[in-house]
């Protein structure tokens, strides 16, 4: 059985980059050494991993990475921290439209 890994890299210039790889260490090492030299992460370098999530299902990382590209910095922030709280009140819809903030008539 394969795993899979969906991951947060910091660039040099503060950034976020979110991948997602079945061989985690082999694919950092590619970032760090500027593999492909139109990639993202080529002239963001020095690199830090963040935060990494392992996957048995390819398609579960998939939607998790597409999931995470979606999201803001602030809650992309909390995720790395592990921060539930932070991640949960930042996942909360607040559009004027919502449910919650409609009054009772």
């Amino acid at each position: 059985m394969y795993s899979y890994y969906v991951y947060i890299l910091k660039c040099s210039d503060n950034s976020y980059y979110t991948g997602i790889t079945n061989d985690l260490d082999k694919r950092f090492k590619e970032h760090q050494l500027g593999y492909k030299k139109d990639s993202y992460t080529y002239k963001r370098r020095p690199l830090s991993l963040e935060f990494h999530q392992e996957f048995n299902d390819v398609l579960q990382a998939i939607y998790f990475e597409k999931k995470i590209k979606g999201w803001t910095r602030a809650k992309k922030q909390a995720l790395i921290e592990g921060n539930s709280d932070m991640l949960l009140i930042l996942s909360e819809c607040r559009n004027a439209t919502h449910y919650k903030y409609k009054p009772n008539i």
